[in-house]
């Protein structure tokens, strides 16, 4: 069980800092670079990406710099040369808003282009995340009612969940009836064959193509196909808020907290979990699925009906964000290049495993935005 501690806000700002200088020497040292997991602490490393799903953490951090400047009023030439460089590493990303070989069309545009248009509300910007929302929805399979993963048309990802958002986002844009219920269906589908009772999570469910008809939950990532994967359940933790904020149906407010609450029981008491909760020790954490859960919280806590519940997510939050600046971020920036270590990307495949993975560093750095708000 997690314990409470009073938010650090000078540390958060010192924190937020160190951020800033390692996303500068990050992008100086190797420009036009979008770096997935560090090997020994180092962006650029020969080595299987699997699947490009990452490339929006990069400049979704830098937007987050230039929001957070214009918040404090930062002197406006700095401020200004954090927002060349985020639209210098998003406009390369347009292209992908046709992509059909991921499912990961929300990590990448929402990231960025979305918080790009809340600076500018520019049509041109929203056009290619409408048009992004509308690709996503491509991959819905009306027999079993989900959007397919990239692995097969018989597979759902828990990770879809964050990704859904960008359809909800297109629908209520364009009014398209059909975009807003792909996405319901899609998320009633994995509430009912992903999330177990207890708000555990499983990784993969797979149907059978012809008939819809779920088979069973599965796993690449996790330790077993019964197993809980923590960073599977971060992603369900913060992608049914998202999906209740955008829908209100309160389907998905009570799946989110349900998320939530195992979070907190099952997650030892500084907050950062095990990279799965049921694997065999010696204990490997994984503060990228601690980042992903901070957010969440955070937005369970503007999100529940509930005002004492609220105040709690909030405050684990707070702690969960205090856990990692105290614990897991990495201040010297020529040894490790990454911000926060002890995030894991992929175990079966020792692929970025007690490394800096690109959507920890991501999802810290508005977690800690966050904090500091």
């Amino acid at each position: 069980m997690i314990e409470l501690h009073t938010p650090d806000a000078a540390l958060f700002e010192k924190t937020f800092r160190t951020a800033k200088t390692k996303l500068r020497n990050l992008i100086e040292k190797h420009p036009d670079f979008y770096p997935m997991y560090t090997v020994a602490g180092r962006w650029k490393h020969e080595g299987e990406p699997w699947t490009r799903w990452c490339d929006g953490f990069l400049p979704g951090m830098l937007w987050i710099v230039y929001e957070r400047g214009l918040a404090s009023r930062q002197s406006s030439g700095d401020n200004a040369w954090w927002r060349d460089q985020a639209i210098r590493y998003t406009k390369p990303l347009e292209a992908r808003k046709s992509d059909r070989e991921v499912h990961d069309l929300g990590f990448i545009f929402m990231s960025t282009y979305h918080r790009w248009f809340e600076t500018t509300e520019s049509p041109e910007q929203n056009d290619v995340l409408v048009e992004a929302g509308r690709t996503l929805a491509l991959r819905f399979r009306n027999k079993g009612e989900y959007l397919h993963s990239f692995i097969s048309e018989e597979s759902l990802f828990i990770d879809i969940m964050m990704n859904v958002g960008i359809i909800y986002y297109a629908a209520l844009e364009t009014g398209d009836l059909e975009l807003m219920d792909i996405a319901m269906r899609h998320c009633l589908t994995t509430r009912r064959v992903l999330v177990r009772g207890d708000g555990s999570t499983a990784h993969e469910g797979l149907f059978n193509k012809e008939t819809g008809e779920f088979r069973m939950q599965s796993t690449h990532q996790g330790e077993r196909g019964d197993s809980c994967w923590s960073r599977g359940l971060a992603w369900a933790l913060y992608g049914f808020g998202t999906a209740f904020e955008y829908s209100r149906d309160a389907r998905f407010l009570q799946t989110a907290e349900a998320c939530a609450d195992y979070y907190i029981e099952h997650t030892p008491a500084d907050g950062v979990p095990p990279w799965d909760y049921n694997a065999p020790g010696p204990l490997l954490v994984d503060t990228s699925a601690a980042a992903i859960s901070a957010c969440g919280l955070f937005q369970l806590a503007r999100l529940s009906m509930d005002r004492v519940k609220a105040v709690f997510y909030e405050n684990v939050a707070h702690k969960i964000v205090g856990s990692l600046c105290r614990h897991y971020v990495a201040t010297d920036a020529e040894e490790w290049e990454g911000i926060l270590k002890g995030g894991v990307y992929h175990v079966h495949k020792d692929l970025g495993v007690a490394e800096s993975v690109m959507w920890g560093e991501y999802f810290f750095l508005e977690a800690l935005d966050r904090a500091m708000a």
